[in-house]
């Protein structure tokens, strides 16, 4: 697959400097063979909706193929037949009507539906659709649901930000999207996986271009394989890394566990767990194979990496020991309360920002609008944005977690997660991705591709689970770590 993703300059670059090619009739015509594939019932009709710009002019090539494909078309232009369509989409209009097409104004009372296909917008919008195509969004999304039939984005779901995958009210509910030219961003992160359906994509068979180069791209195991390495015979436990775990203050100490035993699990030689909590016990029942230590002691062992946050707290007593660790020369990843602590501390973002050993971050979207001093809602806005200033000010990768975790570096490189469900949303889920990311750093592997190993495994720990009807509902993070380390021995014996 196509892992490339485009931003919306990007693309319009990139159709700017390729106009002499016919991309509206490739792209009509790659619609209308999916349309063709979607459409279970060739006796059913079409319903296609046509927007007021070169989306709506792909929707008339498609109408235009399909109509002469026998296929009973019927377009509606909620808009009214606009003298004001730019040139490619007039001339797909005019085209359309020369074959025997007839353009309609108003969804007209029919059904059942074969399929429905979204012209609209496409990637031209940028805010909520009002008026009357909001109304035709709503109406295009009842009658999919009313006849059970698939339902086509052309590009984009009308509505939906390609950019930043925020959808406005009301946006196309698609269960499928055909993007042209190339991937993008938003419909893999935040709300666009809900919208976006199956996704494809048809190049329109645009010549390569070093001019023209991809803004981010999908993660893939192929970002990291290179580091799934079969385990030499002759090894010891000290082949495999001393991490730590320091957190667990008072009645958090299960955040720092979930922690610990994701390192464990996921390979590390030795996991030494250190917690703030002075009553806590002195040796995980479930896991002896801890060691526990003070907090303190942490520093004085011979360690590869250490993470610090899960359960942390934000006492003064916390915020000592992240100053100490972001001292240390140890690869470290700073999670939860840590990033909390950084947020409101400029001399510990100094700190950060100063050190030589690398540092991992791992927020969800209310970490990083403190550590970015804005909001949730403006991080979840721009995820990719977001996502690149914060790894940019603090000179740290960065993964800023939920639906289409973003990884971003210092050096402006993104990319995309898409291996995940909603069983990740449950308590200790970003211990468990914590752990796992300082078992692989701890293992020695480069800190980009250790976070991207994580955050890709973490996601397809879950899809494993849900796929053998465990979860997503009451998919727990303990089973997670197991699910993980299956999965971690598979993909490292695959490349022997």
């Amino acid at each position: 697959m196509d892992r490339a993703l485009y931003l919306s300059p990007q693309l319009r670059r990139l159709e700017t400097a390729h106009a002499d090619l016919p991309l509206m009739q490739r792209a009509g015509t790659a619609a209308a063979a999916l349309a063709r594939q979607l459409l279970a019932d060739q006796e059913k009709p079409v319903l296609l909706l046509a927007g007021p710009g070169n989306n709506g002019g792909d929707a008339f090539v498609t109408a235009r193929l399909l109509h002469a494909q026998g296929v009973s078309v019927h377009l509606v232009a909620p808009g009214g037949t606009s003298q004001n369509l730019p040139p490619d989409a007039h001339a797909a209009r005019a085209e359309f009507l020369a074959a025997g097409g007839k353009i309609l104004t108003e969804i007209p009372e029919h059904g059942p539906w074969g399929l429905i296909v979204d012209g609209l917008f496409g990637i031209g919008l940028k805010r909520a659709p009002e008026s009357v195509y909001a109304a035709s969004i709503q109406q295009m999304n009842h009658l999919a649901r009313r006849d059970a039939c698939p339902l086509l984005a052309l590009d984009c779901p009308s509505g939906l930000d390609a950019d930043s995958g925020l959808a406005a009210r009301p946006t196309v509910q698609a269960t499928h999207t055909l993007c042209f030219i190339g991937r993008h961003p938003g419909l893999y992160t935040h709300d666009g996986p809900d919208y976006s359906g199956d996704i494809r994509l048809a190049t329109l068979e645009l010549p390569p271009s070093p001019d023209f180069q991809a803004d981010g791209h999908l993660l893939a195991r192929d970002d990291f394989a290179a580091h799934l390495l079969p385990r030499r015979r002759n090894s010891h436990k000290g082949s495999y890394g001393s991490v730590g775990v320091l957190g667990g203050s008072k009645a958090m100490a299960g955040a720092a566990f979930l922690a610990a035993r994701a390192a464990l699990l996921l390979g590390s030689g030795r996991v030494y767990l250190g917690l703030l909590d002075a009553d806590a016990p002195s040796l995980d029942l479930l896991q002896p194979e801890l060691m526990l230590r003070r907090p303190d002691q942490l520093f004085h062992a011979d360690l590869d990496a250490l993470a610090c946050g899960p359960g942390l707290g934000q006492s003064s007593e916390a915020a000592d020991y992240l100053e100490q660790a972001l001292k240390s020369p140890l690869p470290l990843v700073l999670d939860a309360d840590a990033l909390n602590l950084l947020a409101r501390d400029s001399r510990l973002q100094g700190n950060l920002y100063n050190r030589i050993a690398p540092a991992l971050l791992t927020p969800h979207p209310a970490e990083a609008a403190r550590l970015l001093g804005s909001s949730t809602r403006d991080v979840q806005a721009d995820r990719i944005g977001a996502a690149l200033e914060i790894a940019r000010n603090f000179a740290c990768p960065i993964a800023l977690k939920g639906c289409g975790t973003v990884i971003a570096l210092p050096d402006g490189a993104w990319s995309i997660n898409e291996s995940g469900n909603p069983g990740l949303a449950s308590a200790g889920m970003g211990d468990v991705l914590t752990g796992i990311t300082l078992a692989l750093l701890g293992q020695h592997w480069p800190p980009a591709s250790a976070l991207a190993g994580a955050v890709h495994l973490h996601g397809c720990a879950a899809d494993a689970l849900v796929a053998a009807a465990i979860g997503p509902a009451g998919l727990t993070a303990s089973e997670l770590i197991l699910s993980a380390r299956r999965l971690f021995n598979t993909w490292s014996r695959q490349t022997i």
